[in-house]
């Protein structure tokens, strides 16, 4: 029970965290955005990180810290995904590697599934299904179930260099500058900063 709250918890707080990033980067977000050229997307994603969370108790929770890391750093565009053959990339940078790998392969795993439908082919963004499959993780785990806007463009850079996300030594003025910069109030650091504490005790 305690799990299920954290991860509702969770949900709604990353959720907040998403809203401002998603309206500054992607203006023209809406629910049925791939409607005509993916029109079973929501369907394919949920299958496939259903799947996920019966393999490994940790596909969760490892997503929906996925998507905060990657809403906080570049906002909401999968840029968490990319591979830097130099090995300069966001997910090998020091706060990259708290990510569990078990994150990267639910989300790897749902955008397989949408590929291998013809209709869905290379038309859905990574960006996107990442997001979906953050909330279907939770929803999955027994939280709320809630609409995601869709429409977002994946990233094309992915820079450790780039990465910066609360510690747990962060003072009250880090933390509240850290959060205004992404348009979030107090209010919304205290329950992100909660959340994501609790995060790495569960994963």
């Amino acid at each position: 029970m305690r799990r299920l709250q954290f991860l509702a918890a969770a949900a709604a707080a990353i959720f907040l965290l998403a809203l401002p990033l998603m309206a500054t980067a992607q203006p023209k977000l809406r629910p049925d955005y791939y409607a005509g050229v993916c029109p079973n997307l929501e369907s394919i994603v949920r299958g496939a990180v259903r799947q996920s969370v019966a393999l490994s108790p940790l596909a969760a929770p490892a997503t929906l810290r996925l998507f905060f890391h990657d809403c906080a750093v570049r906002g909401c565009d999968a840029s968490v995904m990319l591979i830097d053959p130099a090995g300069g990339d966001e997910w090998r940078s020091p706060d990259g590697v708290m990510l569990k790998p078990e994150g990267f392969s639910t989300v790897m795993s749902a955008k397989a599934a949408v590929d291998s439908d013809p209709q869905c082919r290379n038309m859905v963004s990574c960006a996107d299904i990442l997001a979906l499959a953050a909330r279907d993780s939770v929803f999955l785990s027994g939280g709320p179930d809630y609409e995601v806007e869709l429409g977002r463009f994946d990233g094309r850079v992915s820079s450790g260099g780039s990465v910066v996300v609360p510690h747990g030594t962060f003072d009250l003025d880090q933390l509240n500058a850290f959060f205004s910069s992404l348009g979030l109030s107090q209010t919304d650091m205290i329950a992100l900063s909660g959340t994501c504490q609790r995060a790495r005790v569960h994963i």
